[in-house]
């Protein structure tokens, strides 16, 4: 059996693997599954190949699902906070979180043009799972990155269906990585991107908290690609789809080419800390210290956003319509930790959106797509010989 923190499920090596291994103690799993209650799903879509046909692929795209108290728990709240770096991107539900500070729905994070069906899938599967709650307002999260240069992005591959597969197949499990999920059409630093994931534990007092990261990395120019420190991208010249392909030909004109660092990133972080909204939010804020450790400065054409959520204090809700006598009626108290101790946690956060970032460049492979569009995947051997130097 393989060391889940070497080694995806299917057997291919992690950054841990190659000996890049950035600081802090991970998780039994290195992965968001290492926070208790967890649970994440996938479904990805590949057939074609050839010149596009809008409709008939080729398809390079897929729909991720995290359930933040898993199946079971949709529904109960989890205290939840977001930030957007640069908001040319989408992810949904976000006012109602700036609202009330909770997250209670199911995150899917699925191609640009797919938040729609993302949202109606999620609907129709708690109509299912969950019909009494599906009688009040739902309010998903839902995320997306482009993934047009590989995938026939306006085909409607992604549809509510697929949405309830990905949602019905999510538990906690050592999570597949790269070309997987919503990150399978996606693309990173000039290499063959997509979904990757890490965590870290943090001891606070007698107890250890966890902190987990999940990356739909879609993002940065090849000659800005740092890691462990070094700056490799600019001796990673060859096979760069950002500099030899347009992005996407328009009848009688010329092609338009990818800006340098374009494409988005999301990124979710899940703690059993028993940390508020506020203090959610800051470790949200936390995220562009691990991006930038990989090398992006941040392109206006990427839509970087993030949230963050604590599973801690699991209780019913109390957002939804109000039932019972008034001699029910009672606070909601919840412990919190104290301000003067978080900084372990942001560094938690930024340790581990570095090496999710990582991961979903290492466990990866060549993915050709729409109109022979290739992302080449991180060549480990020229990785470490010029880590080696």
């Amino acid at each position: 059996m393989t060391d889940p923190q070497l080694s995806s499920p299917d057997g291919r090596p992690r950054a841990r693997s190659l000996g890049i291994a950035p600081d802090g103690r991970p998780g039994p799993w290195n992965a968001i599954t290492d926070v208790p209650g967890v649970e994440v799903g996938y479904r990805t879509v590949i057939f074609g190949d050839g010149p596009l046909r809008v409709g008939s692929g080729p398809a390079r795209t897929g729909v991720t699902a995290i359930l933040p108290r898993g199946r079971a728990g949709v529904g109960r709240p989890c205290a939840a906070g977001w930030y957007s770096l640069n908001g040319n991107g989408e992810m949904t539900g976000t006012a109602w979180i700036d609202e009330v500070g909770q997250l209670s729905m199911p995150i899917t994070i699925s191609n640009t043009h797919a938040i729609g069906p993302c949202h109606a899938g999620v609907v129709e599967w708690i109509n299912r799972a969950h019909p009494a709650l599906a009688r009040e307002w739902l309010l998903p999260v839902c995320a997306e990155t482009w993934d047009g240069y590989l995938n026939d992005i306006n085909g409607g591959h992604i549809a509510p269906a697929l949405v309830a597969e990905a949602l019905d197949s999510a538990r906690t499990w050592p999570l597949l990585e790269g070309s997987v999920g919503g990150g399978t059409g996606m693309n990173c630093y000039g290499f063959k991107g997509g979904s990757g994931t890490a965590s870290r534990e943090v001891p606070f007092g007698p107890d250890t908290y966890t902190v987990g990261v999940f990356v739909q990395a879609n993002f940065g120019a090849r000659g800005e690609l740092t890691i462990a420190g070094r700056r490799i991208g600019a001796a990673l010249t060859a096979d760069n789809p950002q500099e030899t392909t347009p992005w996407h030909r328009v009848p009688g004109e010329s092609g338009v080419r990818a800006p340098g660092g374009a494409g988005s990133v999301i990124v979710i972080i899940a703690t059993d800390a028993p940390v508020d909204a506020l203090q959610c939010k800051a470790m949200a804020r936390r995220v562009p210290f691990g991006l930038a450790r990989t090398g992006t400065t941040g392109s206006l054409f990427s839509g970087d956003l993030f949230l963050a959520f604590s599973t801690a204090s699991d209780r019913p809700s109390d957002t939804g319509f109000p039932h019972g006598e008034p001699s029910a009626e009672h606070l909601v108290t919840t412990p919190r930790l104290p301000w003067n101790r978080m900084d372990a946690f942001y560094t938690a956060v930024v340790e581990a959106v570095e090496e999710s970032v990582l991961n979903a460049l290492i466990v990866n492979s060549d993915m050709t797509g729409r109109d022979g569009h290739h992302s080449p995947a991180l060549p480990h051997d020229r990785l470490l010989e010029l880590l080696s130097r």
